[in-house]
């Protein structure tokens, strides 16, 4: 029965995939459910971003594979047409009768008209390009974001994959020059991005294109991948080598060298620009808006901005006390935060020994935490998941770690990945809470659970909302304390305030940048005083932020709503209350704004009640 379900299903997948690839011109008629259209509508959706279906990773290198050698178009006709599907996808959604569906398939109702909804928001604003709000800048750009897809998310498991990562190598020449143009196109428009974006901007293309090609990581691992492909000989993965290094000397090479020219251009403009978003046309609604689209919430800037004060107050007050329960009473908390950062107890070599040394710290914090799991989830997921270094072409630009899912075809590990361009920005005690927020129980053990869901339609297993994902990572460090994971270790306690305390500040310093007018470095000089963390690592965060406005507030607006439920429900059912249950209604209906969640919490208060 299961066996016969499951060739259903992959008929039902294939049926889809080709209607998507064939466009609007198939029609397979009005779809028998909710879940159905949500399934068609995200397969086309990601036959236009062969990206991001790569990086969903369902059907990758089967006879189903057609976008595994593509990369997707860039400019304002790929804009427009992503705004013209999300209108059509929306009507089409409209024409289910809500209060006739099911409990999940309101859900996913929900989840629909909110996804097309906030996209179309964003259509007012004519200078946004298909890449958002700068299609270059240090973290977020396309110039940095390629890359590091075609080494992490494309996946050599056949020799389709193989050829067809050499094809998009091959595309991704012209990808790049599509990015220059339209920032050269937002730069007519007054869009410029400021000059510390574009100065970390062009260090990272010069440490990209600075190895030969032959020697470029983009070649070297893909080299290494096609070791264990199948059907790849050694005939033939030294042919596909060279033709890789072809393609970076001929066309890679060559548009990241246009583009660093397109950017020095700009540069006397980029100089004069301010750190915040309200500088650019109707830049104060674009914020509103972003910010309403990051944190799922109807929050203004003020309200977010003295949100972040109070918390900042409240943590500072609990460091306070523990730093001075540790001997440690001289300066303000940031001057002793700064100074324990600098402690050689806590710090490892910053060489290769170092960064291995790294690594399996990492793996071991998170193999303890996993074995706690069973005690407070019901479900525990089973993927595997990786430690890894962050990409050294990304490293400059990078925040402190990252996590990126596993492929739905399981052909890919979930990956933790940790930054090592300095193990000295890395102090042992805090590498427990990067770790519980990544790793377990954050965002690997989180979405890994909403793959699972094999029920939903794929796009309630995506991570679709920061505030969402990101504050379950934040209400994850909290909840390790509570289960005792720091008992006996202050200095590691410091560190998951510290790592709180990082998050409120970033409450404070994007509304900011882009609402009260402060400038990178008053934003800068505030992290620095007020969590205690290295410079370096700051002015990389404060960068991000000034490139992806409303973003940063996610994670403790997020968090906040998840214990405030979590309050509400124990103080409704008393001793009924269960930690697991609160657990299966926050992850097992997948990624859902923070106004759903909270109404999915109080339907489940209500019929435990009753």
């Amino acid at each position: 029965m299961k066996k016969a379900w499951k060739v259903t299903g992959w008929v039902v997948l294939a049926i889809l995939v080709v209607a998507a690839y064939g466009g609007y011109r198939v029609c397979l008629g009005k779809p028998f459910s909710i879940n159905q259209l949500a399934n068609r509508q995200i397969l086309l959706f990601l036959t236009h971003n062969p990206e991001l279906f790569s990086q969903v990773g369902l059907i990758d290198g089967s006879f189903l594979d057609g976008h595994s050698g593509k990369l997707a178009a860039v400019g304002v006709e790929k804009r427009d047409d992503d705004y013209a599907v999300a209108e059509k996808f929306l009507g089409q959604v409209k024409e289910f009768d809500r209060a006739k569906l099911g409990v999940q398939d309101q859900i996913t109702y929900d989840v629909l008209i909110d996804q097309y909804t906030s996209a179309l928001a964003l259509k007012p604003f004519d200078w946004l390009s298909s890449e958002g709000l700068y299609p270059i800048a240090p973290m977020w750009g396309t110039q940095v974001t390629l890359p590091s897809f075609l080494q992490s998310s494309h996946v050599v498991k056949n020799e389709k994959l193989a050829r067809n990562y050499v094809k998009r190598l091959e595309a991704m020449g012209g990808k790049l020059d599509a990015v220059t143009a339209e920032m050269q196109r937002q730069a007519k428009l007054g869009v410029i991005l400021p000059v510390s974006l574009l100065d970390k901007a062009e260090a990272g293309i010069k440490d990209t294109v600075d190895p030969k090609p032959e020697e470029n990581p983009l070649v070297t691992t893909f080299t290494e991948r096609m070791k264990s492909a199948k059907g790849v000989d050694a005939a033939l993965s030294a042919e596909l080598t060279h033709a890789a290094a072809e393609a970076l000397k001929d066309q890679v090479y060559p548009a990241y060298a246009r583009m660093t020219q397109a950017l020095e251009a700009v540069r006397p403009e980029a100089e004069k620009q301010g750190a915040g978003v309200a500088r650019l046309p109707d830049g104060a609604k674009y914020y509103a808006a972003m910010l309403k689209a990051m944190t799922t919430t109807d929050y203004t800037p003020e309200q977010v901005h003295e949100l972040g004060l109070s918390e900042v107050a409240r943590i500072t007050a609990e460091m306070d006390a523990l730093l001075t329960a540790q001997g440690l009473t001289t300066g303000t908390v940031g001057e002793r935060m700064k100074v324990l950062q600098k402690d050689e107890r806590f710090l490892l070599p910053n060489n290769d020994e170092g960064r291995r040394e790294l690594i399996a710290r990492y793996q071991k914090i998170l193999d303890e935490i996993n074995a706690r799991m069973p005690e407070y989830f019901r479900t525990v997921p089973t993927g595997q998941l990786k430690v890894e270094r962050v990409p050294v072409s990304a490293e400059k630009g990078s925040a402190g770690a990252y996590y990126e899912q596993a492929a739905m075809d399981g052909s890919r590990a979930g990956t933790f990945f940790a930054n090592l361009r300095d193990t000295h920005e890395t102090s042992l005690w805090a590498m427990k809470t990067l770790a519980y927020h990544e790793g377990i129980p954050g965002h690997h053990f989180q979405i890994s659970t909403a793959l699972g869901l094999k029920d939903l339609p794929i796009i309630r297993q995506q991570t679709l909302y920061s505030a969402y994902a990101e504050g379950w990572a934040l209400y994850a460090e909290r909840l390790a304390a509570e289960i005792g994971m720091y008992k006996d270790d202050p200095f590691g306690d410091l560190g998951r305030l510290q790592a709180e305390i990082f998050r409120a500040v970033r409450l404070v310093v994007d509304t900011g940048i882009h609402a009260k007018g402060w400038s990178r470095e008053q934003a800068i000089n505030y992290m620095v005083n007020t969590a205690g963390m290295p410079e370096g690592e700051v002015v990389s965060e404060i960068e991000r932020y000034m490139g992806l406005p409303g973003q940063a507030c996610a994670y403790k607006v997020g968090q906040l709503k998840i214990l405030e439920l979590r309050e509400r429900a124990k103080a409704a059912l008393g001793p009924k209350f269960n930690l697991k249950d609160f657990h299966t209604v926050v992850l097992e209906n997948g990624g859902v704004p923070l106004t759903l969640l909270e109404q999915l919490v109080d339907d489940w208060i209500a019929t435990t009640k009753g």
